[in-house]
């Protein structure tokens, strides 16, 4: 299998770790892009017309493509414990999580581009505004209603979570997330530690 692969995106960075985790690393080969809103990468966009990563290209050719869809995907073909339930009440819940994780790195990386890539005099503080929020009201809710869950173990919603985190630090280290979040800290200082994390830890 081929993972288009960029190391500082956090969606990449989450498949990563499950291929850590389930000991599927070794299946994969590693295809570098540098891709950004507005530059693309010509092999990645014939194998996935979207133009985004993570994309993963099966032996057969299928192309998957969805940090969600790639992540399943590989939770089916390993013999260890589920990542994520395979049916009842827990698995919805699980995916709501997982789901709740995407959303807060797809509002980082959009401000991250907004800050970032955006000219100075076209950046929009409204939009910038509402992402912050986002985050805010996301892992406000993490830190009050789910905090057990994720430390139940290891699944996909609590690396999504994990890899959320990361991203900020990287990306928005003046969040300051940990002062309004102490219990969602201290298992993310624990979790951080994991083999899979360090070893997919992004540098800027």
């Amino acid at each position: 299998m081929t993972l288009f692969h960029s190391p500082l995106s956090p969606f990449v960075r989450k498949v990563m770790v499950v291929l850590h985790e389930t000991g599927q690393l070794d299946r994969v080969t590693l295809q570098p892009v540098n891709i950004s809103p507005v530059s693309g990468d010509p092999q990645l966009n014939q194998d996935n017309p979207i133009g985004k990563i993570p994309a993963l290209r099966l032996e057969d050719g299928t192309v998957l493509h969805d940090s969600r869809v790639i992540c399943e995907y590989l939770d089916l073909q390993h013999v260890g414990l589920p990542l994520l339930p395979r049916e009842g009440s827990a698995r919805w819940r699980r995916m709501t999580l997982v789901s709740q994780a995407d959303a807060i790195m797809d509002a980082a990386v959009s401000s991250r581009y907004e800050s970032f890539l955006r000219p100075e005099d076209k950046r929009w503080d409204g939009w910038l505004q509402a992402q912050g929020d986002k985050i805010r009201r996301s892992l406000a809710n993490l830190e009050q209603e789910h905090l057990p869950e994720l430390m139940s173990g290891f699944d996909l919603a609590a690396i999504g979570v994990a890899c959320a985190l990361g991203y900020l630090d990287l990306r928005q280290p003046e969040f300051g997330w940990r002062e309004r979040q102490p219990g969602l800290a201290a298992w993310y200082a624990e979790v951080a530690k994991r083999p899979s994390m360090v070893a997919t830890s992004p540098v800027a």
